[in-house]
Parts: structure tokens; C-alpha cells; sequence
């Protein structure tokens, strides 16, 4: 084998390693390659034949993150490989199809999807998707919720979730989202001026926060229920008026089914407030993405209960007391997940663009505010909502 052991790739390796891993291009002359990627720990490469316009995407694990040169467990690329091919047979066609995976070499070969837009991107640009809230949710139900030990043989879940144990990239979570937003030990949260008041006030000095924050951190840490993609925001969701792709699972790890939901909704949070601040006349926009955030918590409540009478055998798991508290908590931990992530990204050091964008100083302190006022709300009312209304109703309530 020519690819024995790990060495980063460049575009011309990158021709070399699909050629001899794939027979994707046939015996076609000639390749192009382009790096594509625009992260902190990985490579990504675009190879392509212009004469038959076939291309695909290898996606290599570094050793080093890029940044400050510190050393990165590379058992996340094969993490990766696995959760895209187990979420691809559970939902064919909402990830890249993988074409092949290189240990040695920590690079995964897949479908380019270069079709799709980055929806965090489309957001911003006020670009509406009707189909949004009904593929993302059954995305999340058939990837979710077929992975519990409720129908996957307790043995062989207990096996995934070792193969799954993904330490660092979980301890990065427990840091930037659980704890740093509400306990700047690190001295690494990012205030824009004039929020230092507030924030300490609302996120520093809340031990009522602090206590729920906890239980959230604590399930995170401890509840291995489902296999999760572990960062499920929009900019790693990628659509276009067909449909859309999941990508970037490699934070992937068995933890609380209402992490992923969270996710999902606290980012869109993040595209109605950006809208409202800086668009406000933007009605039609305005309407949609409120439409939506109420039309993911309620699909995803309605699928997920549809599925789990579907999939559920085990007689004590179709008991009703059962199965009605076990929804229950998954939609708490939904809106509490969210209100985790809309926290951290305001605070935090891992900010996203519909924060960052925002500079005239009036209207970013008025959207932070908005925002984490709404997160306090939905953690500290996480076990009170019922309805997609309801939790729309904590931006500007």
C-alpha cells in the first residue's frame, strides 16, 4: 500500500491518493485539485475532471490544530467517517455519500455537494426555504432516535458508544458551551463594549442559571442516548430548493438527543435576531424564519413521537408513562440546548457571523441582549414548553 502512514496532502497528492483509493474518475487523463477548506483542523480538497465535470471531496484530519500548533487526536476523522455512512443508510440522501476511508491517512473521500449553500450564509442574505423545517427535523428523527438502545440491541449500542467516545472534541463542548459563557475561568469570552454590566449581572451572577446550566452540562457529559452529529448549527447544514446536506459531524459522540434539536433551533434563533436588528423591515423574511423556528420544534415533537411508536417494541418502553416522560425530557433538553447555544455564541470565542457582522455599537448590544435574555429563558423554562409559539415567544416576549 502506498499510503502506510499519515502525511498531510497537498493538491497534488490529493490527484495521486483519489486515483489510487477510488476508481470515482475511470481512467480519465487528467485531474484539477483545490483546497476548499476553510477550518482550523482539517483539509479539504476539490478534485475534479473538467472534461467529464465529475468531482468529489477528500476531507483529511491534521495532527496539529492550525491555529496554535497544538497536537489533535486523529480518531475523530474516523469518528467522521462512520457516523456520515451510518446517518447516510438511516437517512439516504441528507449527507455526502462516502466513497472511501484511509485510516492510515485519516482522510475521508466523499460526494461534493458544492451544489448546496451554506445555510448560516443564506440566512444572512434573507434567502427563504420552505422545505427547511421538514427536512432538517426528519433528518434529525430517522439519525436520532433509531441509535437508543429503545430499538438498537443494548449490546451492540454499548459497543458504538465506545467507538464513538470522541474525548477531545467533547471537552471542547463542555468548555466553550457549559462552562466558560457562565464562569470566564479562562479569561477567554469576547464582550463587546458596554455588555460587561449585563453579562455579569446575567450570566455571572445567576446562581439559578448556574444550577440549570449544570444539569444541562451534567446530561451532556453523562446521558449517552443517541448518536449525535455534536455540532449541528447552520453552517453545517448546506441546501439549496431541493433539499439539504448535514456535513461536519466529527464532534460526533452518544449524549442527549435534545443536544442536535438545540442546536438547530438556537442557530436559527441567531438568523431571526441578526433579521430583526439590522432588517427589520424585511417582513417577509421576518415571518418565515419565526414560522420556522415554531415549525421545527412542533414537526420535530410530532415525528419523533410518530417514530418511536413505529420503532418501540420493548414492552416496557411502550408503557405510556414511559414513553411520555422520555419525550418529554428530550423536548426540555431541546429548548435548554438552545439556550446554551445562543449564550456561548454571544459570549463566548466561537461567535458566528450573525453576531460578528453586527457592529454599529446601539444595535449589537440590543441583538446580544435579545439573544441571551431569550437563552436564560428557554434553559431556566426548558420543562414548561409545549408548543413551536412558545418557544418562539421567549425573542420577544
Amino acid at each position: 500500500m502506498k499510503y502506510k502512514e499519515h502525511f498531510l496532502l497537498d493538491t497534488e497528492t490529493a490527484k495521486d491518493f483519489v486515483r489510487e483509493r477510488t476508481d470515482f474518475f475511470g481512467t480519465a487523463d487528467r485531474l484539477e485539485a483545490c483546497e476548499i477548506g476553510d477550518g482550523n483542523i482539517n483539509y479539504v480538497f476539490r478534485v475534479s475532471d473538467p472534461d467529464s465535470g465529475r468531482s468529489l471531496v477528500v476531507k483529511q484530519a491534521d495532527r496539529l490544530l492550525r491555529s496554535s500548533g497544538r497536537p489533535l487526536d486523529l480518531h475523530r476523522s474516523r469518528i467522521e467517517a462512520e457516523i456520515l455512512k451510518e446517518e447516510g443508510r438511516l437517512a439516504p440522501g441528507f449527507v455526502p455519500v462516502i466513497y472511501d476511508y484511509c485510516e492510515e491517512m485519516c482522510a475521508v473521500t466523499m460526494e461534493d455537494i458544492s451544489a448546496y449553500k451554506n445555510l448560516r450564509r443564506e440566512l444572512l442574505n434573507g434567502k427563504r426555504f420552505p422545505r427547511l423545517a421538514e427536512d432538517i427535523t426528519t433528518f434529525m428523527v430517522e439519525t436520532l432516535l433509531p441509535t437508543t438502545d429503545l430499538i438498537l440491541d443494548r449490546h451492540e449500542k454499548k459497543k458504538r458508544v465506545q467507538l464513538f467516545t470522541n474525548i477531545e472534541l467533547c471537552d471542547i463542548t463542555e468548555d466553550l458551551v457549559f462552562t466558560e459563557p457562565y464562569w470566564d475561568y479562562k479569561g477567554r469570552n469576547i464582550l463587546f463594549p458596554g455588555e460587561e454590566a449585563f453579562v455579569e449581572r446575567t450570566l455571572y451572577r445567576d446562581e439559578e442559571l448556574h444550577g440549570e446550566v449544570g444539569m444541562l452540562r451534567d446530561g451532556f457529559m453523562n446521558h449517552a442516548q443517541a448518536l449525535l452529529h455534536g455540532d449541528l448549527h447552520s453552517g453545517s447544514i448546506f441546501i439549496n430548493e431541493e433539499g439539504l446536506k448535514v456535513i461536519d459531524p466529527e464532534f460526533a459522540f452518544y449524549g442527549p438527543i435534545g443536544y442536535d434539536a438545540g442546536n438547530v433551533i438556537g442557530n436559527l434563533f441567531f438568523a431571526w435576531a441578526n433579521a430583526l436588528c439590522t432588517r427589520p423591515h424585511d417582513a417577509e423574511f421576518l415571518a418565515w424564519i419565526e414560522e420556522t423556528i415554531k415549525a421545527v420544534w412542533d414537526l420535530f415533537a410530532e415525528k419523533l413521537c410518530r417514530r418511536y411508536e413505529e420503532l418501540v417494541t420493548f414492552p416496557l418502553y411502550t408503557a405510556e408513562g414511559f414513553k411520555k416522560q422520555y419525550l418529554a425530557d428530550i423536548l426540555a433538553d431541546t429548548a435548554g440546548y438552545a439556550g446554551t447555544e445562543m449564550i456561548r455564541r454571544t459570549v463566548g470565542d466561537s461567535k458566528v457571523a450573525e453576531v460578528t457582522s453586527v457592529t454599529e455599537p446601539d444595535v449589537r448590544r440590543r441583538m446580544d441582549e435579545m439573544l441571551i435574555t431569550a437563552g436564560v429563558k428557554l434553559i431556566k423554562g426548558r420543562r414548561d414548553f409545549r408548543t413551536g409559539a412558545e418557544i418562539a415567544g421567549v425573542l420577544q416576549g
